[in-house]
């Protein structure tokens, strides 16, 4: 145990507080069980180090962090840690990648029934079960969903300035001032184009020249580790997958006939409805449907896109299509906090309200002519005027 301490303690040296991303004052971190799920490269585990070397400095004796993933585990068991912890006095333990642990939700039910005073915070993939039938953690467990950084955070990385951040109604109803107070500070559009294509997983700031090899990485280990750990995945349909992920990257935006498409990749079409919801949970593609109510695995989505615009410039480099991007980064943006569907008149409704038409600066509101609460979203454009609105805008969303 005395090496594990020893390498969080490292850890927690060598963590950078310079930034740190807005979720971390979202979570209730005094809860006795805290879940952080996200796609694999967002950064839950920086997060979690920065927590501690900001909120349990003085805490040290009484804290410790592990990776479950750590060859220490191979001959040791999370439970016999857990015991000799608490009885050290430990209080606050952080364990990250949860899901590589076999069992890990029946411990954590066992550790929050019989540690009322540890405080546990837990990270894991996108894929992680909270709840399962052996060990029903939804009523323990409190649990945040992270994903790579908003335009906001990447240009407070980037250039040491703090903006506020919105929610949806907020930022409609104040789209001029907020246009106007952005503006003044920096020029959005300078550093957009470089966001969308290499800003969105924290690791970008690392090795940039690596970023795109790192990025494939992360698509390789999704499909060829986690979906197929997790969700039963056929890794003898990974290149297949792969091809359709192209083909969504390259399109104006993908309208998937699944019949058709089946066919080209040669999955049966029941095979397929279920690999796109897998996506979809694995965070690699967003799928789009006119109506979540009541939505299955075997319902087809209207449109699909890939989860965010960093993985279209890997998949497709100079192929992409600029209003695929538009609307992938839109949808990216704001279906973190709100619920977006498809929908005939625009190209986006968000919370059963709002309608959206997606386009460059020169698009004309035509689609959306007659609907009420609807905007005009322009790509290339630095300020809002009445209901039209910079696509950057929607960056600041979280």
């Amino acid at each position: 145990m005395q090496r594990l301490i020893d390498t969080f303690q490292k850890k927690v040296q060598n963590t950078s507080t310079e930034f740190t991303r807005s979720i971390m004052n979202e979570i209730y971190w005094d809860a006795q069980l805290v879940g952080i799920k996200g796609s694999r490269g967002v950064g839950k585990t920086t997060l979690m180090l920065q927590y501690i070397k900001l909120h349990l400095a003085d805490k040290m004796n009484e804290t410790l962090y592990v990776s479950l993933d750590d060859l220490w585990f191979s001959n040791n068991g999370l439970d016999d840690l857990v015991i000799e912890f608490a009885q050290n006095g430990g209080k606050y333990l952080f364990l990250d990648e949860v899901h590589k642990y076999e069992g890990w939700s029946q411990l954590l039910k066992n550790f929050y029934d019989n540690y009322p005073e540890l405080k546990i915070v837990f990270t894991g993939s996108s894929l992680l079960e909270i709840l399962n039938a052996r060990a029903d953690l939804s009523r323990r467990a409190v649990v945040f969903t992270m994903q790579g950084l908003s335009y906001r955070e990447y240009l407070s990385i980037e250039h040491g300035l703090t903006f506020n951040k919105y929610n949806l109604e907020e930022l409609l109803s104040q789209a001029g001032a907020i246009s106007s107070e952005v503006n003044e500070k920096i020029r959005p559009l300078q550093y957009f184009n470089t966001y969308l294509k290499s800003g969105f997983y924290p690791f970008y700031k690392e090795i940039p020249d690596l970023y795109l090899q790192r990025l494939q990485e992360v698509i390789n280990f999704i499909l060829e580790v986690e979906l197929p750990q997790h969700r039963k995945f056929d890794i003898a349909f990974i290149s297949k997958i792969k091809q359709l992920l192209v083909v969504i990257a390259e399109s104006v935006p993908f309208t998937p006939n699944t019949t058709k498409l089946s066919e080209k990749i040669q999955i049966n079409r029941t095979t397929l409805l279920t690999y796109l919801n897998y996506l979809e949970e694995a965070g690699l593609t967003k799928n789009l449907y006119k109506d979540t109510f009541g939505v299955s695995a075997l319902q087809k989505p209207n449109k699909i896109y890939l989860d965010n615009t960093n993985l279209m410039h890997l998949l497709s480099y100079n192929n992409t299509n600029v209003g695929n991007i538009r609307e992938t980064f839109f949808l990216n943006q704001v279906s973190y906090q709100n619920k977006v569907n498809y929908t005939d008149k625009g190209d986006f409704l968000i919370n059963n309200k709002f309608t959206f038409e997606i386009g460059g600066k020169n698009k004309e509101n035509k689609q959306i002519n007659g609907v009420s609460d609807a905007y005009l979203v322009k790509d290339n454009i630095e300020y809002a005027h009445q209901n039209t609105l910079p696509l950057w805008m929607f960056g600041f969303l979280y």
